[in-house]
């Protein structure tokens, strides 16, 4: 099946672009292709999943624009045509703020 897959922040800087077209078996999750990437970027190695094979809970992974952890998590199975967007953590504050 074929898949968009779109990288946010620094996932982007790690893939070199923002969106990769790519195939995978017509079986494939959410875990098999963010396993796929981890083997494919060295850089994204543990970054993604965690050591049981979950989506690392910092993360925000979208299937066709619903967060898939409302689904089926790392088992949410996928189809021929679906995007998943991989946003990495988001660290902020308040700095600057008086209080």
């Amino acid at each position: 099946m074929h898949l968009e897959l779109r990288f946010f922040a620094t996932f982007r800087a790690v893939v070199g672009q923002k969106e990769l077209d790519r195939e995978f078996p017509d079986d494939a999750t959410v875990a098999d292709v963010l396993a796929a990437l981890e083997s494919d970027y060295r850089d994204l190695e543990r970054q993604l999943l965690d050591e049981e094979g979950e989506i690392r809970p910092q993360l925000s992974v979208l299937k066709n624009g619903r967060e898939v952890v409302h689904m089926q998590g790392a088992e949410t199975p996928l189809s021929d045509g679906d995007s998943l967007s991989i946003f990495p953590p988001v660290a902020g504050g308040a700095e600057g703020v008086d209080r």
